[in-house]
């Protein structure tokens, strides 16, 4: 039998999996490492740490699995997207990574905006200039640390340095590339007219592939080190969220998938490039040659129930320790209890401000509604209607863009929620469904390796063979009239207070 192995480099963690052809897990290992935060606004990991734990934990697959290394294949990596690697000549890290949700860069996209228009920039990256993309980071180090940029030979992606570390090569690939706002999305190569704009040199990034491409095999020592073959071949890979699309089977136009983790993400495939001009999603190469994906992204999804949790949920938390259940269990059991509107109160779940649909940093959360008959189970509920109501907002920018889902996968930590996925299935208005395997993002660069390596055709013949739907969730007609009105309101909020949040920001 042949085997595969997805490394997913996240940021509080990275987990490597190997997996039969058939999709089956045969043995998993996850290492944790820190995120420092040296400024407010501030968010930093050291490459070393990622290098570590992918070391350790293909170590560790390899050797509990007792799987001939002849009959593993290929690796595909994922990982958290946008984090500026830079390496010096001797291929050694200069800088502690600059990650995706590091936010001081607001001067250097003001910059962007001044260099080129923001119609052009949304013509050639398909998306406005973002603080949180890689390009402005660069700017960023180039401004304030000089030295450092002077020095610079290489920049990398989180999951391409992982890649350098394996192979030697100096490459990424497609879906990942879209988030550094350098890579002209619909021609899927670096753009010539911004790297000229921004004085970037070319030479300093690396080769562009599809993310089901063989980009190089593992180098003779690594092999040694982690017990693999030395003819293992590494693909591609994708972009964390690109990733996540193929481990879940949305390869194909007519489906999507919403994820609930700390952020939270709509994602829908594209065969053809469809790009908002108003940059309130954002458009990628997706992980399938010649298509593409939308994404709309709230930045405080899960974000606000586990702050919910935290802050007020001691009750709660006790209870669950004392019966060793889920303490998110017991939270979706009495949610369930509250009707469908949590009684006239609503929540705006921007702690982080907001990216879908209204790019804006200084919004803040907001309960509103509150009254004297509200308790925890109605707060809570409204916190998860929010939510809903958030990536809802993302859908119906999609649907605006001529995107139409008739099939929506749910995953993520709240994916396994009935009651999330209850609530997500009346706003959306459409079957929301999960699928058996929950590995995610490592089992789809696992599916891209198993392409590269020729196991399967394609990337869709490839999902077809690995993934099995599970658990499918319809909407609720009545409850779906209810939140149509109340999301009328969610939507009007954020207008009424827009001028608000400007003012408090800049007390």
């Amino acid at each position: 039998m042949n085997y595969l192995i997805g490394i997913d480099v996240g940021t509080s963690a990275t987990k490597t999996v190997l997996f039969e052809e058939g999709g089956k897990v045969v043995v998993s290992a996850s290492w944790e490492y820190p995120l420092y935060q040296p400024q407010n606004g501030w968010a930093e990991q050291r490459p070393e740490d990622w290098r570590e734990a992918v070391l350790k934990t293909l170590s560790k697959v390899v050797k509990e699995s007792g799987v001939l290394k002849e009959d593993i294949k290929g690796i595909g990596i994922s990982g958290q997207m946008h984090g500026l690697v830079m390496l010096d000549g001797d291929n050694e890290v200069i800088r502690p990574s600059i990650i995706w949700c590091d936010q001081r860069t607001g001067e250097e996209v003001e910059d962007m905006q001044k260099i080129m228009p923001r119609k052009r920039w949304i013509e050639i990256t398909a998306n406005p200039p973002l603080t949180g993309w890689t390009a402005a980071k660069i700017l960023w180090v180039r401004k304030h640390e000089p030295e450092h940029y002077k020095s610079c030979r290489h920049i990398l992606l989180p999951k391409d340095y992982i890649r350098y570390i394996l192979t030697g090569v100096y490459a990424t690939e497609v879906s990942d590339a879209s988030g550094m706002q350098l890579l002209d999305v619909a021609k899927r190569c670096w753009s010539e007219e911004v790297l000229h704009k921004l004085d970037i040199d070319p030479d300093l990034l690396g080769t562009v592939y599809e993310s089901c491409e063989v980009t190089g095999t593992l180098l003779p020592e690594i092999a040694a080190q982690t017990g693999l073959s030395a003819g293992t071949k590494v693909v591609g890979g994708a972009g964390d969220n690109a990733a996540a699309a193929v481990g879940t089977g949305v390869v194909r136009d007519g489906t999507a998938f919403t994820t609930i983790g700390t952020s939270g993400v709509v994602f829908a495939h594209s065969s053809q490039i469809t790009i908002d001009p108003r940059g309130r999603v954002h458009t990628c190469c997706c992980a399938v040659p010649g298509a593409w994906h939308v994404m709309g992204v709230t930045q405080g999804a899960g974000l606000s129930l586990k702050w919910f949790k935290d802050n007020f949920c001691q009750d709660y938390i006790e209870e669950a320790e004392k019966q060793g259940i889920d303490v998110y269990d017991l939270i979706n059991r009495d949610v369930a209890l509250v009707k469908a509107g949590s009684d006239k109160l609503l929540y705006l779940p921007y702690l982080m401000g907001e990216r879908t649909p209204h790019l804006d940093p200084d919004c803040r959360g907001v309960f509103f509604g509150l009254s004297a008959i509200h308790t925890k189970a109605h707060m809570l509920r409204a916190v998860m209607e929010g939510v809903s109501f958030s990536l809802s907002d993302c859908n119906d920018i999609l649907r605006e863009m001529g995107i139409e889902v008739g099939e929506m996968m749910a995953c993520g930590g709240g994916g396994k929620s009935p009651v999330w996925r209850q609530m997500l299935a009346d706003m959306y208005d459409c079957e929301v469904k999960t699928v058996e395997q929950t590995e995610g993002p490592a089992l789809g660069v696992a599916i891209l390796a198993g392409v590269g390596c020729g196991i399967y055709e394609s990337v869709e013949a490839a999902c077809d063979a690995m993934i099995s739907k599970d658990k499918s969730t319809g909407p609720d007609r009545g409850q779906a009239e209810l939140y149509k009105k109340y999301h009328s309101i969610y939507k009007k909020l954020y207008e009424d207070l827009k001028d608000s949040y400007k003012q408090l920001a800049s007390l």
